[in-house]
Order: C-alpha cells, then sequence, then structure tokens
C-alpha cells in the first residue's frame, strides 16, 4: 500500500542540511553496527510446499511462534544479527473462522488477500491468532518467543501502524478502562479533535469498484463476501480518501486515524518551540507534562507502552512521515524515559523531512530508501553508475547513524526476482557497500540470504514480492529450514555459498570497531587516475583508531584488475606512515594483497572476479625498504 504514498513525496529533496552534527538519539554499539534480521512471521516456519494461489491456511499452511526454536534462533544469531523484527505479530484481518475464540470474522470484501494485511490491525492489545498452535493462548505463545529471543542475545522488533487501523477495529483484549479506536467519537461530524476518525456523516461506506477482474478471495464462496460492508457513516480510507467509496488503489481495508490534524491540514495541539530539535528526550517528554493532546496520541502512547512491558524491545513505526511529528516527540520521549536503548525504526521517504523525524521527532532509525536504496538497485540493474554514491553520504554525513541500510523489505521487490536483478549474486556487492558505508543498522530480509526469489502469484500479492497477504511457503527459505533442522541441508551449492557470505559479511559488521568509526570514500581519486578503474566499482575507506579497512566492490559480472591508489589526503586520515601492509580480506580470510605506501601516497595491485568484493583488514608488514 505504501508505494502510492511514495509516488508523490519521494520528489521531495531536502533544500538544507546542517553542517554540524546534532545529537545521536540512539547509543552507537560499542563495537560493531547493529544487524536487524525482519521475518515475516507467518511465513518464517510454514514448511508446506503447495502454495496454491488464494490457498487456505489448511491447503498452504501457516508459521507459528513456537517455529522460532533454540536451534532456529542461534542460526539467525550465527549471521550477527542483533535485533530481530517480528512483522506482522499484532492482531490483523484474516479470513480464517476463529469464532470458538470469541473472535469475530472479517469481510472479505475489506480484506486483501486470505491471510490479510498485518497493516490492518483488527486488536492492537493481542496478536495474530494464526501465529499460535493454540489460539486461546496466542498472547502467551508470543510472550515466549520474545524471552526465548532475548536468552539468545537478541532484541525483539514489532510493528506499530499510527496512522491507520482496520476498518473493523475491534479489540476483545483490550485492558479494563481502555476504549477502543472511535467508541467515543462524535460520527455527526467531519472532524472534532479528540475524534479518533475521520467521518464523512450523512453517506454509507461503499465496498470500492474491483478491478482487472479482482475478486475478494480469488472467488471462493464466504457468506461476507456480499460486496457490502456496514460502516455508517462512512470513515475517511487510511491513505486519506475521503470518498465514501474508496477506490480500489485506495487502502481500502483501512480508516485513517485523526491525530488532531484538521481536515485544512491545520494542526490542533501544541508545536514544539523554536530550536527544540536539539534537545534530548528528556527535555520533550518534559515539554508535554502540562499539554492537552488530542486522544489518539494517548492511545497509541499506550499501546507502544503496552508492548513493552511485555518485554518487546523496540518497534517499527508504518508511514510515520504521514502522522505529525510532534505527536512522535510525545510519544518516543515517553518510550525513551521507559526504556533509553528502545530501537525505534520509521519508514519515511521523504527527504526534507530526515532531519525533523530524527530530531524533534526522535526516532533513532529511517529508511535510507529513496536515496541509497534506489540508487544500488539501478546500479544492480546495470543502469545506474557509483559515481552516484559518495554525493549520498556527503548529503546525510551529518545523520548518517541514522539511516538503515537494506537491499530487501516486506515491500521492496526481491533482488533475484526478474523484476529487480535476476540474480541473487548481482546483490553480493551492493550488500557489501550497504552493510560497510556507515555506521548505521544494516537490515536483511528472511530468505535474502539464500536468493529467495518471490516467484509466483500467492492471490492478492503480486509476484516478484514475497506476498504478505497470503498463506504460502517461500521455497528458497524452506530448503535452508530443512524441515526444522534449520541446517541449510536441502540448500543448492550456489545457494549455501550465497547463505555463506551473508553470514560472513554481517558477522562480521557486528563486531567491527572500524565501521564504527570514520569514513572516506576513495572511489573518485581512482576514477580519475587510476586505469581500469570504472563506475561499475565503488572503494572507500574505514578505520577508528588502529583498525582499518579499504573496501572495494565490483558490481559487473566482468572481472577488473588495476591498481588501487590511496592519496595523501587519504594516507594521513588513516594514520598510517610509508611501510608494506599486509591487506587481508575479512569476507574470506583467504585473499591477501600488499599496500604498499611510499612518499605519502598509497597503492595495491587489485583483481576482482564478476560480482566480487574485498574488505580489506590493515596490518603492518614492514617498514619500506628503498
Amino acid at each position: 500500500m505504501k508505494k502510492l504514498v511514495g509516488l508523490f513525496i519521494i520528489m521531495c529533496i531536502c533544500a538544507c542540511q546542517s553542517s554540524k552534527k546534532q545529537e545521536i538519539i540512539q547509543q552507537k554499539p560499542a563495537q560493531g553496527k547493529f544487524v536487524v534480521y525482519q521475518v515475516f512471521t507467518r511465513l518464517f516456519g510454514n514448511t508446506n510446499t503447495t502454495n496454491k494461489p488464494w490457498g487456505t491456511i489448511e491447503e498452504n499452511g501457516v508459521g507459528k511462534f513456537n517455529d522460532f526454536t533454540d536451534r532456529a534462533l542461534d542460526e539467525i544469531k550465527s549471521m550477527g544479527v542483533t535485533h530481530i523484527w517480528y512483522t506482522g505479530v499484532p492482531h490483523h484481518d484474516v479470513i480464517t473462522d476463529y469464532t470458538e475464540y470469541g473472535i469475530s470474522n472479517d469481510d472479505p470484501d475489506v480484506v486483501k488477500g486470505r491471510a490479510g494485511s498485518p497493516y490492518a490491525v483488527k486488536d492492537y492489545y493481542n496478536v495474530d491468532p494464526d501465529l499460535a498452535v493454540d489460539p486461546a493462548n496466542r498472547l502467551a505463545e508470543f510472550e515466549a518467543l520474545i524471552e526465548r529471543t532475548h536468552q539468545h542475545g537478541m532484541k525483539v522488533i514489532i510493528d506499530i501502524v499510527p496512522n491507520h487501523v482496520a476498518r473493523n477495529y475491534q479489540s476483545i483484549s483490550k485492558p479494563e478502562g481502555v476504549a477502543d479506536f472511535g467508541e467515543n467519537d462524535d460520527t455527526s461530524v467531519e472532524y472534532k479533535r479528540d475524534n479518533n476518525f475521520y467521518y464523512i456523516p450523512g453517506e454509507a461506506f461503499q465496498v470500492p469498484e474491483f478491478l482487472n477482474g479482482y475478486q475478494p478471495l480469488g472467488g471462493d464462496n464466504n457468506p461476507l463476501a456480499d460486496g457490502k460492508f456496514d460502516e455508517n457513516p462512512a470513515k475517511w480510507t487510511g491513505n486519506g480518501a475521503r470518498l465514501a467509496q474508496p477506490g480500489f488503489y485506495d487502502w481500502y481495508e483501512t480508516v485513517k486515524v485523526n491525530y488532531g490534524v484538521k481536515p485544512d491540514g491545520t494542526y490542533d495541539f501544541d508545536l514544539l518551540p523554536e530550536g527544540f530539535n536539539r534537545e534530548d528526550y528528556k527535555a520533550h517528554f518534559e515539554f508535554w507534562q502540562d499539554k492537552d493532546v488530542p486522544d489518539s496520541w494517548e492511545k497509541f502512547k499506550n499501546i507502544a507502552l503496552y508492548w513493552m512491558e511485555k518485554g518487546v524491545d523496540g518497534f517499527r513505526y508504518d508511514m510515520a512521515e504521514m502522522v505529525p511529528v510532534e505527536f512522535w516527540s510525545y510519544m518516543n520521549s515517553a518510550l525513551k524515559m521507559k526504556n533509553p536503548d528502545a530501537f525505534l525504526l520509521a519508514e519515511v521517504y521523504n527527504p526534507a523531512l530526515y532531519r525533523d523525524y530524527i530530531h524533534k521527532g526522535k526516532m533513532d532509525y529511517l529508511y535510507d530508501k529513496v536515496e541509497l536504496y534506489d540508487t544500488l538497485k539501478h546500479i544492480m540493474q546495470g543502469h545506474g553508475s557509483t559515481d552516484n554514491l559518495p554525493a549520498i553520504y556527503d548529503g546525510l554525513e551529518d545523520i548518517e547513524h541514522h539511516m538503515l541500510h537494506f537491499l530487501e523489505n516486506h515491500d521492496e521487490q526481491r533482488i533475484a526476482s526478474a523484476g529487480f536483478a535476476g540474480s541473487a549474486e548481482k546483490g553480493k556487492p551492493a550488500m557489501v557497500v550497504s552493510t560497510c558505508l556507515s555506521t548505521s543498522p544494516t537490515m536483511i530480509y528472511f530468505g535474502q540470504n539464500v536468493g529467495e526469489p518471490g516467484d509466483g502469484d500467492m492471490g492478492f500479492g503480486d509476484e516478484t514480492r514475497t506476498s504478505i497477504f497470503d498463506y504460502c511457503g517461500v521455497p528458497a527459505h524452506q530448503r535452508w529450514m530443512n524441515n526444522g533442522k534449520f541446517d541449510g541441508g536441502e540448500l543448492s551449492d550456489a545457494e549455501k555459498e550465497l547463505n555463506a557470505f551473508y553470514r560472513n559479511l554481517l558477522s562480521f559488521s557486528a563486531q567491527s570497531a572500524a565501521l564504527m568509526g570514520d569514513y572516506k570514500e576513495i572511489h573518485s581519486y581512482n576514477r580519475q587516475n587510476t586505469a581500469g578503474y570504472s563506475d561499475k566499482i565503488f572503494s572507500f575507506v574505514r578505520w577508528n583508531g588502529d583498525n582499518r579497512l579499504i573496501v572495494v566492490s565490483n558490481f559487473e559480472e566482468a572481472s577488473h584488475k588495476f591498481q588501487l591508489k590511496l592519496d595523501e589526503g587519504t594516507v594521513k586520515a588513516l594514520n598510517i606512515t610509508d611501510g608494506l601492509y599486509k591487506l587481508t580480506d575479512q569476507l574470506t580470510n583467504e585473499n591477501e594483497f600488499v599496500l604498499e605506501v611510499k612518499n605519502g601516497k598509497g597503492k595495491v595491485e587489485i583483481a576482482l572476479t564478476g560480482l566480487e568484493s574485498f574488505i580489506l583488514k590493515m596490518d603492518l608488514l614492514a617498514d619500506l625498504v628503498e
């Protein structure tokens, strides 16, 4: 759903940037980078290989919380993972009948897919019943998973979707005294500050006109699939559509939450004072203590605190930029007061808003999507140039630690898919650059490590992306699972090699002090001064005290040989003197090279095969002999 909003916001460009680095909100790890493993929880442990389009939970199977066994968590941890983002945990609309557990059936006319969108949350105080062996005990099963994850030395992240909820939101698990979203709304008016939703008085909701031959559940019979859904008066739809009958491409399964933003776009709440972006979360928390805030603010803060009490260590916020930054100041400061190390990650696609959401909104991390990811994707597809990479880092230098890097997630195409690169191997140089470029966290999506291509139309979801709406198995990932052994026993040789590459890269990044230090690109100098060095190669250095790395990646399938050069400024920045230095590749611990530094400049002979990268650790060999 987020792609539609992205079309009109990603064109915005940050007009001004601060040259002075502001506070680092999230404490950097003492050594090494944070590594986030995003897993679509419903799919992770499913061993069923049927993959029937629009298949039921009985036909196609479903993964459970209990599939994250000690063995599975050990294997995830071996990739250097520090945080697991369990995607799709809060109870969202599903088609499977759970009425025997007191859960009302959901209407296929306003549910996307048979398994439902994880971003149409129906009950924020419980979890998806699909994920439990015993749906009546589903919350306890998730709490046990939180505990297992912690026992394996990793932290837990779940989704919060602040901009919208399911059209039929109804919590049967809320604590005593908590009112549901919309329960106390005045539905006779379009807007009131403490209403949770926006209304279209006098008009009833109408199911959208389905296009392209689409039928709910693929046309299967269901008593609720009658082209009707009872909602009167109609509410605004999640993406802001204000018609009683939203369009097929609107987020029609959801309703937009009101944060005190009037229909004309003006605000009905206190604003942060000028210069408050320089204040820490404690000052932000104090600012809101005597302020009267809209009801939706309080509701979502309490939801987040509820999950923190359950042991959740952080949140990934869906479409955070569609919610006012003042709300984030209010909520995130309260969460930081509860847990200063909480990991707060936001989906923000507008570069002009990055610094506001970090410094005012107290976000720890934002997606680096529209700049780094999009540029790397273009290069991987054979169209783009690595000459475009240095400016990205330079433009984000003051906030580089806050820009989370990734090559796959649940919204994006799989690298190996025909719509992206057509080969998982083409992701290897990009993953090295994405991982090693900055001090920010790196995220990997489950199945990426074994080259899952996301093939097959499972129902509402589309090919090239692993479906988040349907019951299905994930074939390459299933081969890695090997029926619960989690030893990669069914992988092909190529998949095993790819898995080893990701494990080596990410586990190294989680331990490398150099990757938490300084950065300097050497690409531009070599483009001008090195024969055989092209715009399909990228190189830079990283250092932290005596820990020094040279990183060089080849984005082409053709081999390249050249003499990589370090200019005087780079040699000085690395604090090295004339001499010979052994360079050992940290991806293989086999490839070794010799860097010669003479008269304040360095050079090393490099031979890269197609799509190969080196992360070269520097050690002094001997003084240079004249």
